[in-house]
């Protein structure tokens, strides 16, 4: 036993020596990770190996997946002053040419044949139009067809091996996701934020004609526009188009427009040149107690119409001022924006089925819808 204890006082007498040898030579072996500056500094420093897999909880694989088909738009048309032919203006100012007028936004690549989806307000009036991809690589674009009514555009571009983004289910969107805006916004360079789906089916506030946007707190900002919303798989979501602010940046309201009305508008300008949409010829207005007590009726919910536009879809169905829509097609109606969607959304020329509430009196109307006309007006870029 005492053999024993002998050679172990002798083990640790030695590992003590070799420690404090050690200790005073090379304490930096004691250390373990750290490291020194050029200063001398002692630093601690993770291993310089590059990660093989994301970190728990990252949205890496997501943002790497969509980047590479969102693209920045620059725009450039010519201004010339409003009075600039006017000669008195020139007796006093001179010969005041044309100046240029630049623009930013973005751009989602949807299709390998080239075709880019972005906001009308973006390219709208542009003379020229240029794309720069994620890759650096440029090229010139051009217009396949504008919807001012939802605020979407087409382009084209034509390069070679173009990344796509994969196209998401928006009806399938609940609020809670986690969503991503990808963009350039003020020009600074790609950029990704984060945030969640605030809310589903934003309208009425005064956009486009036709509203069913989805809001999310991830931050868009100007340059944003025509940008990609994505959820975690990095799927297209919607396409980014307007900012709730009071300062001009991100306030965490912003509005994107879900992809299954982008791709409907896009088949449309892609196949015709214009989207094609119903239209039945009323007046619509929200149904409140005030005029639900001019007309008489019995409804709580659904759209009044307070004008019938004479020889109109409606008109010759028997529809009549003071009807309340309660329903397009078994689909009930809320509000006038609800009912401009749905009816907007009907084929023209097959008919469809309107429950009406006529006083304290509930029927169905057949009514065949015709074609919308064009609007003849032009939007003010945001």
């Amino acid at each position: 036993m005492k053999r024993y204890w002998l050679l172990f006082s002798q083990a640790v007498t030695v590992l003590l020596a070799a420690y404090f040898v050690v200790a005073t030579l090379q304490p930096s072996w004691l250390k373990r990770g750290a490291t020194y500056s050029r200063a001398g500094i002692s630093l601690l420093e993770a291993p310089s190996e590059p990660r093989t897999e994301f970190a728990p909880g990252s949205l890496a694989a997501a943002a790497q997946k969509a980047m590479p088909a969102v693209v920045s738009i620059n725009t450039s048309k010519e201004v010339r002053h409003p009075r600039s032919n006017d000669p008195w203006f020139q007796f006093f100012f001179g010969d005041v040419g044309a100046q240029q007028q630049a623009g930013l936004g973005s751009g989602v690549i949807v299709s390998p044949d080239g075709y880019i989806l972005t906001n009308n307000h973006v390219v709208e009036g542009a003379d020229q139009i240029e794309v720069t991809l994620s890759d650096g690589r440029q090229s010139k674009a051009r217009v396949i067809g504008t919807d001012p009514d939802t605020d979407l555009a087409v382009l084209k571009i034509e390069l070679e091996k173009l990344p796509v983004i994969v196209l998401g289910n928006s009806d399938h969107a609940v609020v809670g996701d986690t969503v991503l805006a990808i963009g350039n916004p003020f020009g600074v360079g790609q950029t990704v934020t984060s945030g969640i789906v605030s809310a589903l089916g934003r309208n009425q506030l005064g956009i486009n004609t036709f509203e069913n946007f989805i809001q999310t707190d991830a931050a868009i900002n100007p340059g944003n526009s025509g940008g990609a919303l994505i959820d975690v798989d990095g799927n297209l979501l919607g396409i980014n188009t307007a900012i709730y602010s009071q300062s001009g940046g991100s306030m965490g309201i912003g509005f994107a427009i879900p992809v299954s009305t982008a791709k409907l508008v896009m088949d449309g300008l892609v196949k015709d040149g214009r989207v094609t949409r119903g239209w039945i010829g009323v007046e619509p207005n929200e149904l409140s107690p005030e005029l639900a007590e001019t007309f008489g009726v019995k409804a709580r919910q659904g759209v009044i119409i307070t004008g019938v536009l004479q020889a109109g879809p409606a008109a010759k169905a028997g529809m009549l001022p003071g009807d309340v829509i309660v329903q397009v097609n078994d689909q009930a109606m809320r509000n006038v924006g609800e009912m401009m969607t749905a009816v907007a959304a009907l084929p023209p020329g097959t008919p469809a089925n309107f429950g009406i509430q006529r006083g304290s009196e509930s029927l169905t109307l057949s009514i065949t819808p015709g074609e919308r006309p064009t609007p003849q007006r032009t939007r003010q870029p945001r």
